[in-house]
């Protein structure tokens, strides 16, 4: 029943994907606002589709802990799930994102269009400076933006180091940094075909306040992001059924290897 719910799902998935892509493109003419929008009209069913057909549920903790204004969200990133939340949780926020993403065709426009914050994940210390001034302006908009420290999905029983471009970004952009911790991994895995039934659980964490040095802060921010998405997956009651979690091996994720983003 797992497999014919993971079926079902994923043709849902990717039909209504294509189908907003498509409709959506006369978007791409007008303001930012409008691509934010389609956003929220492709995220909602998607959530919907996870609950009606996988029986795929989740929760949001920790709300109080988001600022008015610009924030620096640091979040876990363990699944597809996790971006598509943000368009439901967020608006009007941006993303660091690998730069190879901005590549895809007709995908790459709408990521264009909606001012998120690429990085060229092979461009060393002129990278990191490109990045830095395209979240400053995004800043100065007044704009939420969302990193995933690591650099990519990790599977809940591992851990990557987390990247340069966080610590960067604190130390310039001077604005509070929100963790947040999350479980989605138990059941929608990095490139997996099953969507396993249960509650995600998506938590807010304490604000970190701006001035903290680079080594306090990330000691800081790992600590509350890992130590809570650990607690997070250590209460689920993620079925096992579905394929035996991926090992580093498998996965092609060596926990010493620098993450890229």
């Amino acid at each position: 029943m797992t497999a014919l719910r993971s079926f079902l799902f994923n043709v849902f998935f990717y039909g209504w994907t294509a189908l907003c892509v498509i409709v959506g493109l006369p978007l791409l003419l007008g303001p930012r606002k409008g691509i934010y929008v389609l956003g929220r009209v492709w995220s909602h069913p998607i959530l919907a589709a996870l609950r009606l057909i996988c029986g795929l549920k989740h929760q949001v903790r920790g709300r109080e802990n988001l600022p008015e204004g610009p924030v620096l969200i640091a979040a876990k990133h363990q699944s597809a799930w996790d971006t598509i939340i943000f368009s439901i949780l967020l608006w009007d926020h941006s993303f660091v994102l690998k730069q190879e993403l901005m590549r895809i065709p007709l995908f790459g426009l709408y990521l264009w269009r909606a001012g998120l914050i690429p990085v060229d994940r092979r461009g060393g210390a002129k990278a990191l400076r490109k990045m830095v001034a395209a979240a400053k302006r995004v800043a100065a908009q007044g704009r939420p933006m969302v990193i995933f420290p690591e650099g990519t999905r990790v599977a809940p029983e591992q851990q990557r180091p987390y990247q340069p471009g966080v610590a960067a970004l604190y130390g310039q952009l001077q604005v509070p940094v929100v963790p947040v911790a999350l479980n989605s991994g138990l059941f929608w895995r990095r490139n997996s075909f099953w969507k396993l039934p249960g509650t995600i659980t998506l938590e807010f964490l304490p604000q970190i306040p701006p001035g903290l040095q680079r080594k306090d802060f990330l000691a800081r921010l790992e600590q509350a992001i890992e130590g809570r998405s650990r607690a997070l997956a250590g209460a689920s009651s993620a079925p096992l059924t579905g394929p035996a979690p991926e090992s580093a091996a498998q996965s092609g994720i060596e926990s010493k290897s620098p993450a890229q983003k």
